[in-house]
């Protein structure tokens, strides 16, 4: 099991917010603009570029920078030229931009929207992002929620955004076919990114019964013990990343022990 850091950017800056308030306006989403602010945890002058030196420094590979909108590309430019392929770049992403974002540095491309459109699987666009870039360049971001009012019922992809449901559901089925076009998943659990209120247990157990892919976790890490908690409920196949809860983001989860507990995972 690895720590996988990130850098979350929000109108060109560095930010962690609580991923279920980024917009609520479908129309604004879909083309990249919101008129509405997201609920910020974190926001920091220190260009992203720094964030991606200090990952590097540490060696920590297969981490995401995500642009959340629009007015985010020079700095996403400029993370992955501080640390080259050891990055992955996620927003907006589709078949016209992903080669020229490898262009730029990134060790693969993350995608959502571009794939699950109108609420279904695209496996016309789908098959060509494969065709371009190779399945071995392609993370597919399962991103996913339950459904308002479901308390126990399956998680589902959402995009735009985190706020359109798609028809897809994570699950066993979802999880074989699509592994079949890409090389990972990344994984936020939406309802719980950037509260810091603790993981979805039974989620992450999901994700290491069934996913055939190496697969990232994202969302709700309150400690340490959250490290050990995922390793456990994932059995070990299931990797973490940590935003808001490090205090290099502003929390109080030591960025350095994480690092640490990382180093002592991975020898």
């Amino acid at each position: 099991m690895k720590f996988r850091p990130c850098i979350d950017l929000h109108s060109g800056i560095v930010k962690q917010i609580v991923g279920s308030t980024l917009s609520d306006d479908k129309q604004n989403a879909l083309t990249s603009k919101s008129t509405t602010d997201p609920a910020e945890n974190f926001s920091t002058d220190r260009p992203a570029s720094e964030f991606a030196e200090m990952y590097k420094r540490d060696g920590l590979v297969g981490g995401h920078v995500i642009m959340l909108g629009s007015g985010n590309e020079e700095a996403a430019k400029s993370a992955l030229a501080a640390y080259p392929q050891g990055l992955q770049i996620g927003g907006g992403i589709t078949s016209q931009n992903a080669s020229q974002w490898l262009s730029y540095g990134a060790s693969h491309v993350i995608v959502t929207s571009h794939v699950f459109h109108n609420g279904q699987i695209d496996f016309q666009r789908l098959n060509k992002l494969v065709e371009l870039i190779g399945k071995d360049k392609l993370v597919l971001d399962l991103s996913c929620r339950r459904k308002m009012g479901d308390e126990t019922g399956d998680y589902y992809v959402v995009t735009d955004r985190w706020q359109t449901y798609t028809d897809v559901a994570v699950n066993e089925t979802t999880l074989e076919n699509l592994g079949k076009y890409c090389s990972e998943f990344l994984v936020h659990g939406v309802e719980n990114e950037g509260k810091r209120c603790g993981i979805l247990e039974d989620l992450v157990v999901l994700l290491g019964k069934h996913s055939p892919l190496p697969v990232t976790y994202a969302g709700g890490v309150q400690g340490m013990d959250d490290l050990d908690r995922v390793k456990e409920l994932g059995g070990g196949k299931v990797d973490l990343t940590i935003g808001s809860a490090l205090d290099c983001f502003g929390g109080d989860v030591s960025y350095d022990e994480v690092v640490d507990w990382h180093k002592r995972e991975n020898p």
